[in-house]
């Protein structure tokens, strides 16, 4: 592991133990997740900045931790490609299907290797809410069926994982 991976690995971990966060349905302690996004995005063959910036995508969404903040730890690359990833909607903005289209429009604009992260996310939450949520599964992979809408520029071969997930879970693209 590079030290920037190190170093983005530790930052993450701390930061989502700093508020007790942990994965919804088994309790594991929440940096099980960004790990394996990251493990995801690695067997891309991506550069050490994607990977870092998926260790990071949920910290400045979750935890207290500012973009500055990344920024000036892991630099504007990896604080770039954390942006693009992390969900500009608030609960302000209106319903849950209103703030889905903002943060899907949001990520539209994402470059491919922030896409190819957004997949990763996708695939690692798709396991988890669909072995344990069937009920909420549903609703979840009509929204991903919408946002692999977006998603064309990331790694092809995440893209065509999502899309047979979709399929699998009975949600045609």
């Amino acid at each position: 592991m590079t030290d920037l991976i190190s170093r983005a690995d530790a930052f993450a971990a701390a930061a989502h133990a700093s508020i007790n966060q942990r994965r919804k349905y088994t309790g594991d302690p929440y940096i099980v997740h960004p790990r394996r996004v990251a493990q995801i995005v690695k067997d891309t063959g991506a550069r050490d900045e994607v990977i870092a910036a998926a260790l990071l995508h949920d910290v400045v969404e979750d935890t207290p931790v500012t973009l500055e903040e990344i920024r000036t730890e892991f630099g504007k690359d990896v604080a770039a490609l954390v942006e693009m990833v992390t969900d500009v909607s608030r609960p302000e903005d209106g319903n849950r299907k209103v703030r889905k289209a903002m943060d899907r429009d949001h990520l539209a604009l994402a470059s491919a290797e922030g896409q190819t992260i957004k997949l990763a996310d996708l695939i690692d939450n798709t396991a988890s809410i669909t072995q344990y949520d069937p009920g909420f599964a549903k609703v979840y992979m009509r929204e991903k069926v919408e946002l692999l809408g977006v998603l064309k520029k990331g790694d092809i071969t995440l893209c065509q994982h999502a899309s047979a997930l979709a399929e699998r879970y009975g949600t045609k693209r």
